[in-house]
């Protein structure tokens, strides 16, 4: 297994658009950031935090989230997203990630783990069972 480093961390911002905002509540002045886009962007900024440390054929799959969306973030605010490397278990790493907006709201937090695959066994075993179906 790779040494990951606890504490290794990463940053990714976005721009809210029409493409990552819901209509809430019917009002086209009220479209906002949607929790599935929130949740994708921590992924992969946690992605983004792990892949300095995996080894040549490797990468990682999200396992398990854990997140709260706390506030909206309408179209035109840039959201950073923030991913913290905070703990390692064999091939199963753990983040505490968090999204804010310009202006400093904290917009979402939680956790979110990762695990590490070997790409070629896990498109092998992931055709086996397409074919299995």
């Amino acid at each position: 297994m790779p040494n990951v480093e606890i504490g290794a961390a990463a940053e990714q911002k976005l721009l809210v658009d029409q493409e990552v905002a819901i209509d809430f509540l019917g009002s086209p002045d009220a479209r906002v950031l949607s929790t599935p886009n929130m949740i994708l962007c921590m992924e992969r900024t946690c992605r983004e935090a792990l892949r300095p440390f995996l080894e040549p054929g490797h990468d990682s799959v999200g396992t398990h989230v854990n997140v709260s969306h706390l506030a909206a973030a309408p179209i035109g605010v840039v959201v950073s997203f923030t991913a913290e490397i905070v703990g390692v278990e064999d091939r199963r790493v753990m983040f505490r990630v968090a999204a804010r907006s310009e202006d400093g709201e904290l917009i979402g937090e939680g956790m979110h783990e990762r695990t590490i695959v070997n790409v070629a066994k896990f498109v092998s075993r992931l055709v086996a069972k397409i074919r299995r179906t």
